[in-house]
Protein backbone atom coordinates (compact mmCIF):
# COMPACT_ATOMS: atom_id res chain seq x y z
CA UNK A 1 0.00 0.00 0.00
CA UNK A 2 1.15 3.20 -0.85
CA UNK A 3 1.35 5.45 1.66
CA UNK A 4 -0.13 9.11 1.80
CA UNK A 5 0.08 12.57 3.01
CA UNK A 6 -1.18 15.63 3.35
CA UNK A 7 0.49 18.68 4.09
CA UNK A 8 1.00 23.04 4.04
CA UNK A 9 3.94 24.34 3.13
CA UNK A 10 4.43 26.24 6.40
CA UNK A 11 6.51 29.39 4.81
CA UNK A 12 3.67 29.49 2.14
CA UNK A 13 -0.03 28.77 2.60
CA UNK A 14 0.29 29.45 6.19
CA UNK A 15 -1.41 32.91 5.99
CA UNK A 16 -4.36 32.19 3.67
CA UNK A 17 -4.61 27.95 3.60
CA UNK A 18 -6.26 26.52 0.68
CA UNK A 19 -9.07 23.92 1.75
CA UNK A 20 -9.52 21.87 -1.28
CA UNK A 21 -12.35 19.09 -1.82
CA UNK A 22 -10.02 16.83 -4.08
CA UNK A 23 -9.32 13.73 -2.95
CA UNK A 24 -5.66 14.54 -3.96
CA UNK A 25 -3.63 17.52 -5.29
CA UNK A 26 -0.20 19.25 -5.70
CA UNK A 27 0.99 23.09 -6.74
CA UNK A 28 4.39 23.55 -8.00
CA UNK A 29 6.66 25.96 -9.09
CA UNK A 30 7.39 24.88 -12.86
CA UNK A 31 10.27 26.63 -13.16
CA UNK A 32 12.50 24.77 -9.90
CA UNK A 33 9.96 21.89 -9.34
CA UNK A 34 9.44 23.39 -5.91
CA UNK A 35 6.71 22.01 -4.09
CA UNK A 36 3.80 24.53 -2.61
CA UNK A 37 1.04 22.50 -1.47
CA UNK A 38 0.11 18.87 -1.38
CA UNK A 39 -2.91 17.06 -0.01
CA UNK A 40 -2.14 13.28 -0.66
CA UNK A 41 -0.20 14.22 -3.53
CA UNK A 42 1.12 9.78 -3.52
CA UNK A 43 -2.66 8.76 -3.57
CA UNK A 44 -2.85 5.83 -6.07
CA UNK A 45 -5.62 6.96 -8.44
CA UNK A 46 -6.60 6.04 -11.82
CA UNK A 47 -5.25 9.15 -14.39
CA UNK A 48 -7.55 9.06 -16.98
CA UNK A 49 -6.92 11.11 -19.78
CA UNK A 50 -3.76 12.75 -18.24
CA UNK A 51 -2.57 9.62 -19.59
CA UNK A 52 -2.24 11.62 -22.81
CA UNK A 53 0.13 14.40 -21.43
CA UNK A 54 2.84 11.25 -21.12
CA UNK A 55 1.07 10.03 -24.72
CA UNK A 56 1.83 13.15 -26.40
CA UNK A 57 5.59 13.66 -24.54
CA UNK A 58 6.42 10.61 -26.86
CA UNK A 59 5.13 11.83 -29.76
CA UNK A 60 6.55 15.38 -29.72
CA UNK A 61 9.95 13.80 -28.67
CA UNK A 62 9.49 11.61 -32.12
CA UNK A 63 9.45 14.65 -33.77
CA UNK A 64 11.75 16.01 -32.41
CA UNK A 65 14.36 13.05 -32.87
CA UNK A 66 13.45 13.21 -36.71
CA UNK A 67 11.46 10.11 -36.62
CA UNK A 68 8.76 11.43 -38.01
CA UNK A 69 7.16 14.66 -39.15
CA UNK A 70 3.41 17.08 -38.35
CA UNK A 71 2.79 16.50 -41.77
CA UNK A 72 2.77 12.24 -42.22
CA UNK A 73 -0.27 10.64 -43.23
CA UNK A 74 -1.41 7.85 -40.46
CA UNK A 75 -3.95 5.40 -41.35
CA UNK A 76 -6.90 4.87 -39.34
CA UNK A 77 -6.98 1.14 -37.91
CA UNK A 78 -10.31 -0.70 -37.43
CA UNK A 79 -9.05 -0.63 -33.25
CA UNK A 80 -8.89 3.04 -33.12
CA UNK A 81 -11.99 3.68 -35.04
CA UNK A 82 -13.99 1.62 -33.23
CA UNK A 83 -12.29 3.39 -29.51
CA UNK A 84 -15.06 4.42 -27.05
CA UNK A 85 -15.15 8.05 -25.21
CA UNK A 86 -14.31 10.89 -26.01
CA UNK A 87 -13.40 11.06 -30.13
CA UNK A 88 -12.62 13.22 -32.88
CA UNK A 89 -14.46 10.51 -35.12
CA UNK A 90 -11.82 9.16 -37.54
CA UNK A 91 -13.28 7.35 -40.58
CA UNK A 92 -12.23 3.76 -40.37
CA UNK A 93 -9.24 3.27 -43.48
CA UNK A 94 -8.48 6.63 -43.88
CA UNK A 95 -5.23 8.76 -43.87
CA UNK A 96 -5.16 11.32 -41.55
CA UNK A 97 -2.29 14.26 -41.36
CA UNK A 98 -0.36 13.71 -38.05
CA UNK A 99 -0.82 17.01 -36.96
CA UNK A 100 -4.72 17.00 -36.76
CA UNK A 101 -4.28 13.86 -34.77
CA UNK A 102 -2.05 15.26 -32.24
CA UNK A 103 -4.42 18.56 -32.15
CA UNK A 104 -7.21 16.23 -31.39
CA UNK A 105 -5.63 14.93 -28.87
CA UNK A 106 -4.40 17.69 -27.23
CA UNK A 107 -7.81 19.97 -27.34
CA UNK A 108 -10.96 17.23 -27.62
CA UNK A 109 -8.62 14.56 -25.45
CA UNK A 110 -9.42 11.91 -28.39
CA UNK A 111 -9.28 8.53 -27.43
CA UNK A 112 -9.43 7.72 -31.25
CA UNK A 113 -6.56 9.73 -31.98
CA UNK A 114 -4.44 8.06 -29.39
CA UNK A 115 -5.29 4.94 -30.50
CA UNK A 116 -3.99 5.88 -33.84
CA UNK A 117 -0.58 7.46 -32.63
CA UNK A 118 0.12 4.77 -30.58
CA UNK A 119 -0.04 2.24 -33.31
CA UNK A 120 2.37 4.95 -35.68
CA UNK A 121 4.73 5.14 -33.32
CA UNK A 122 4.94 1.84 -31.68
CA UNK A 123 4.00 -0.47 -34.47
CA UNK A 124 1.11 -1.76 -32.07
CA UNK A 125 -0.34 -0.57 -28.67
CA UNK A 126 1.42 -2.99 -26.66
CA UNK A 127 4.84 -1.67 -27.65
CA UNK A 128 4.02 1.93 -27.48
CA UNK A 129 2.44 1.26 -23.92
CA UNK A 130 6.10 -0.41 -22.73
CA UNK A 131 7.36 2.88 -24.17
CA UNK A 132 5.23 4.80 -21.48
CA UNK A 133 6.31 2.54 -18.95
CA UNK A 134 9.81 3.33 -19.74
CA UNK A 135 9.49 7.02 -19.88
CA UNK A 136 7.41 7.31 -16.83
CA UNK A 137 10.68 5.77 -15.00
CA UNK A 138 13.20 7.60 -16.44
CA UNK A 139 10.66 11.07 -15.57
CA UNK A 140 10.96 9.64 -11.91
CA UNK A 141 6.91 8.78 -12.05
CA UNK A 142 7.72 5.98 -9.48
CA UNK A 143 4.09 5.27 -8.46
CA UNK A 144 2.44 5.09 -12.11
CA UNK A 145 2.27 2.50 -14.51
CA UNK A 146 0.08 2.90 -17.81
CA UNK A 147 -2.21 0.38 -19.26
CA UNK A 148 -3.36 1.70 -22.22
CA UNK A 149 -2.38 5.47 -24.71
CA UNK A 150 -5.82 7.12 -23.63
CA UNK A 151 -6.58 6.53 -20.07
CA UNK A 152 -9.62 4.21 -20.62
CA UNK A 153 -10.00 2.41 -17.72
CA UNK A 154 -7.90 -0.26 -17.37
CA UNK A 155 -7.10 -2.52 -14.05
CA UNK A 156 -3.33 -1.61 -13.01
CA UNK A 157 -3.33 2.00 -14.88
CA UNK A 158 -2.35 3.69 -11.82
CA UNK A 159 -0.55 7.36 -11.26
CA UNK A 160 -0.50 10.03 -8.58
CA UNK A 161 -0.95 14.01 -8.40
CA UNK A 162 2.65 14.49 -7.69
CA UNK A 163 3.47 11.78 -10.37
CA UNK A 164 1.17 13.93 -12.93
CA UNK A 165 3.02 16.81 -11.89
CA UNK A 166 6.40 15.39 -12.65
CA UNK A 167 5.06 14.78 -15.77
CA UNK A 168 3.60 18.04 -16.87
CA UNK A 169 6.40 20.36 -15.77
CA UNK A 170 9.08 17.66 -17.85
CA UNK A 171 6.35 18.10 -20.62
CA UNK A 172 6.15 21.76 -20.89
CA UNK A 173 10.17 22.06 -20.45
CA UNK A 174 11.12 19.99 -22.86
CA UNK A 175 8.00 20.81 -25.78
CA UNK A 176 7.20 24.45 -24.52
CA UNK A 177 5.79 24.86 -28.07
CA UNK A 178 3.14 22.20 -27.34
CA UNK A 179 1.49 24.58 -25.31
CA UNK A 180 0.05 26.49 -27.92
CA UNK A 181 -1.93 23.63 -29.08
CA UNK A 182 -3.58 23.07 -25.48
CA UNK A 183 -4.16 26.65 -25.61
CA UNK A 184 -6.53 26.37 -28.23
CA UNK A 185 -10.63 26.29 -27.37
CA UNK A 186 -11.73 24.37 -29.77
CA UNK A 187 -10.95 22.28 -32.69
CA UNK A 188 -12.88 21.38 -36.03
CA UNK A 189 -12.25 18.16 -38.24
CA UNK A 190 -14.66 16.70 -40.24
CA UNK A 191 -16.96 20.12 -40.11
CA UNK A 192 -17.70 18.89 -36.30
CA UNK A 193 -16.26 21.43 -33.65
CA UNK A 194 -15.86 20.57 -30.01
CA UNK A 195 -14.62 22.65 -27.57
CA UNK A 196 -11.58 22.43 -25.36
CA UNK A 197 -12.84 21.16 -21.62
CA UNK A 198 -10.06 22.75 -19.69
CA UNK A 199 -12.58 25.88 -19.05
CA UNK A 200 -10.25 27.89 -17.33
CA UNK A 201 -8.74 29.22 -20.67
CA UNK A 202 -11.50 31.17 -21.22
CA UNK A 203 -11.52 32.54 -17.85
CA UNK A 204 -8.60 32.89 -16.27
CA UNK A 205 -6.44 34.87 -18.24
CA UNK A 206 -2.84 33.60 -16.88
CA UNK A 207 -4.09 29.89 -18.00
CA UNK A 208 -1.97 28.55 -21.42
CA UNK A 209 -3.00 24.40 -21.08
CA UNK A 210 -2.90 21.35 -20.10
CA UNK A 211 -5.13 18.55 -19.56
CA UNK A 212 -8.57 17.46 -18.28
CA UNK A 213 -9.96 13.64 -17.50
CA UNK A 214 -12.80 11.56 -16.25
CA UNK A 215 -13.53 8.33 -15.36
CA UNK A 216 -16.26 7.03 -12.69
CA UNK A 217 -14.23 5.32 -10.45
CA UNK A 218 -11.62 8.17 -9.53
CA UNK A 219 -13.60 11.12 -10.44
CA UNK A 220 -12.80 14.40 -12.02
CA UNK A 221 -9.45 15.23 -12.65
CA UNK A 222 -7.84 18.65 -14.22
CA UNK A 223 -3.88 19.63 -14.81
CA UNK A 224 -4.07 23.05 -15.60
CA UNK A 225 -0.63 25.47 -16.06
CA UNK A 226 -0.64 29.57 -15.90
CA UNK A 227 2.16 31.96 -16.22
CA UNK A 228 1.93 35.43 -14.86
CA UNK A 229 5.18 37.50 -15.47
CA UNK A 230 8.14 35.49 -14.81
CA UNK A 231 6.45 32.93 -12.94
CA UNK A 232 4.87 29.53 -14.15
CA UNK A 233 2.61 27.34 -12.06
CA UNK A 234 1.61 23.94 -12.57
CA UNK A 235 -1.35 22.41 -10.48
CA UNK A 236 -3.02 18.98 -10.41
CA UNK A 237 -6.12 18.36 -8.41
CA UNK A 238 -7.66 14.84 -8.52
CA UNK A 239 -11.32 12.94 -7.54
CA UNK A 240 -13.25 16.29 -8.14
CA UNK A 241 -16.97 15.54 -8.21
CA UNK A 242 -17.93 17.33 -11.57
CA UNK A 243 -15.74 19.90 -13.61
CA UNK A 244 -16.75 22.66 -12.31
CA UNK A 245 -15.58 21.98 -8.76
CA UNK A 246 -12.31 20.98 -10.66
CA UNK A 247 -12.28 24.20 -12.35
CA UNK A 248 -12.67 26.45 -9.25
CA UNK A 249 -10.37 23.98 -6.82
CA UNK A 250 -7.35 24.43 -9.83
CA UNK A 251 -8.10 28.68 -9.43
CA UNK A 252 -8.01 28.82 -6.05
CA UNK A 253 -4.10 26.83 -5.86
CA UNK A 254 -3.26 29.03 -8.94
CA UNK A 255 -4.52 32.62 -6.65
CA UNK A 256 -3.24 31.78 -3.79
CA UNK A 257 0.37 30.09 -5.33
CA UNK A 258 0.53 33.54 -7.66
CA UNK A 259 -0.25 35.50 -4.47
CA UNK A 260 2.79 33.95 -2.32
CA UNK A 261 5.26 33.86 -5.21
CA UNK A 262 4.39 37.86 -5.18
CA UNK A 263 5.22 38.08 -1.70
CA UNK A 264 8.28 36.24 -1.37
CA UNK A 265 9.59 37.89 -4.46
CA UNK A 266 8.80 41.39 -2.60
CA UNK A 267 10.85 39.74 0.70
CA UNK A 268 13.65 38.79 -1.77
CA UNK A 269 14.01 41.88 -2.99
CA UNK A 270 13.81 43.86 0.13
CA UNK A 271 16.64 41.62 1.47
CA UNK A 272 18.81 42.14 -1.50
CA UNK A 273 18.25 45.83 -0.87
CA UNK A 274 19.52 45.74 3.00
CA UNK A 275 22.57 44.01 2.19
CA UNK A 276 23.35 46.24 -0.45
CA UNK A 277 22.43 49.27 1.57
CA UNK A 278 24.50 47.54 4.93
CA UNK A 279 27.77 46.74 2.17
CA UNK A 280 27.61 50.48 1.32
Amino acid sequence: MLAVSFAFQPDLFAASPVKLKAKSAILINAANGKILYTKKADRPMQPASLTKILTLYLLHEAINAGKIYPSDRVKISTDAYFTGGSSMFLEDGSDVELEDLIKGIAVVSANDASIAVAEYIGGDVASFVKMMNAKARELGMNHSHFMNPNGLPARGQVSTARDIAKLARAYIRDFPESLSLHAMQSFTYRNITQTNHNVLLKYYPDVDGLKTGFVRAAGFHLVVTARRDDTRLIAVVLGEKNPGIRAKEAEKLLDQGFKTMKVKERASKRKLLQEKNAIS
